[in-house]
């Protein structure tokens, strides 16, 4: 049986704080002698904004969370997106105005950001474990109408939360996932034994409540490994209502990522409970995609996945505009671009298009074949140009990117562009 949410939709989030905000020079990506709103507005082409520059292109977007929501809505899964890729309130309201279930967090600045925007359900997808993270979860969980939910994947971590459950008795109960991982992975239960004894242990501890189930099958590179970890999340699930160790609330099985999240679909579309089911995806890159490790990741679901596809897919929002700084030699130029402004971390960047200022263009170009990212330094990007390149010193170039969190927590302040690429908007960022 399955249930399409547990609790309301979550309320639209409180922005006034952002867009009253007033910025100037001192941050990336403004003009020299810039005092302005948030939501002022420039020509990215007309060469109003200093580059290196990271921008979100609008409509691609909102088109790629309207996608994920058709996703979710068409095959009985619901999203929780990882904020961590963005850490941009006004990004989660985007996401809460699609229907997500929570916003996903990593860390307790997260959570923090989160609840002084007004989110109202979060996966804090860790467990807390020194004494100030775990009294600021009981603390959070004081707020009239919040639920936090935390893992846990070992009787002594839950022995931690369950000591302080009871120094924080007024409080809403702490809901915990068991989370269930693999020899050589991050954190996680290892044996189902293990996974259930944890269940045990949250089930019997006042102010704990066990919750659900989960994994982060993204950590696998290839489907057939995570689809036994996916289907070790349902045996350990399975196993945990025969005895008896659920409460009365739906069961929620979750796992985060962004590469495989049509293997999390099948494997919980395929489980059988005799109670309702919440099916909660927790991919966070979709919502800008990229040009690289998720574009052929989403390739791949297409081609293989038996789940209902929307029209249309993920296309990258996100790119890093730089100049054309120096054609020093043969083969290579130089652009004001580097590892301080752009990922690198799942493959360099890409270069998507180019364009002249100055008139002579009406709008940029696809990129010509044969150039490529040799090297990025600090600053710099070492582009592989051709002998017959059409770049030129002062010429522009847009940059696709891989892995959006490593560019994201790069930049303050992101600006929002339509297609043609004039600003329409920024995004701040909360790292």
């Amino acid at each position: 049986m399955a249930v399409t949410a547990s609790a309301a939709a979550l309320p639209r989030l409180s922005l006034g704080e952002i867009g009253d905000q007033h910025l100037d020079d001192l941050m990336k990506g403004l003009p020299p002698g810039a005092k302005l709103r948030l939501g002022d507005s420039w020509s990215v082409l007309g060469g109003d904004m200093p580059m290196p520059l990271a921008v979100i292109r609008e409509s691609v977007l909102q088109a790629n969370s309207a996608w994920m929501s058709a996703f979710a809505g068409a095959n009985d899964l619901l999203i929780a997106p990882h904020g961590k890729t963005t850490m941009a309130p006004q990004l989660f309201d985007l996401q809460i105005a699609d229907g997500a279930w929570a916003i996903t967090v990593a860390t307790m600045q997260q959570l923090a950001v989160a609840r002084h925007f007004g989110v109202k359900r979060v996966i804090l997808a860790n467990q807390p474990v020194g004494p100030q993270e775990i009294a600021a979860c009981f603390v959070a969980l004081r707020e009239p109408g919040f639920e936090l939910y935390c893992l846990a994947d070992s009787v002594a971590g839950v022995g931690l939360l369950a000591e302080a459950a009871k120094e924080h008795a007024d409080a809403n109960p702490l809901r915990i996932f068991v989370e269930i991982g693999f020899m050589g992975g991050r954190t996680g239960a290892r044996t189902r034994e293990e996974a259930l004894a944890v269940a045990r242990a949250v089930a019997g501890a006042p102010g704990l409540r066990l919750a659900g189930f989960e994994c982060v099958e993204g950590l696998h590179s290839d489907t057939a490994n995570a689809d036994r970890l996916l289907g070790e999340v349902v045996a350990v699930a399975t196993a945990a209502e025969g005895e008896g160790l659920l409460g009365p609330e739906p069961i929620v099985l979750s796992a985060g990522g962004t590469s495989l999240f049509d293997r999390v679909g099948e494997a919980f579309n395929a489980a059988s409970f005799s109670r309702p089911i919440v099916k909660v995806l927790r991919s966070g890159c979709y919502l800008t995609h990229d040009s690289t490790v998720y574009s052929a990741a989403f390739r791949r679901i297409t081609l293989e996945t038996s789940l209902k596809l929307p029209p249309g897919g993920l296309e990258p929002a996100l790119e890093v505009w730089a100049y054309v700084q120096s054609r020093p030699e043969r083969g290579r130029s130089l652009l004001t671009v580097g590892k301080r402004d752009i990922s690198f971390d799942s493959g360099m960047p890409v270069p998507l298009r180019w364009y002249r200022p100055g008139g002579a263009m009406a709008r940029p170009e696809p990129m010509p074949a044969g150039h490529n990212v040799l090297a990025l330094n600090d600053q710099h990007c070492h582009l592989g140009t051709p002998e017959e390149s059409p770049l030129q010193v002062g010429d522009m170039v847009a940059f696709g990117i891989g892995h959006p969190c490593t560019t994201f927590d790069k930049w303050a302040l992101l600006m929002l562009v339509d297609d043609d690429w004039r600003v329409t908007g920024a995004i701040r960022t909360f790292f």
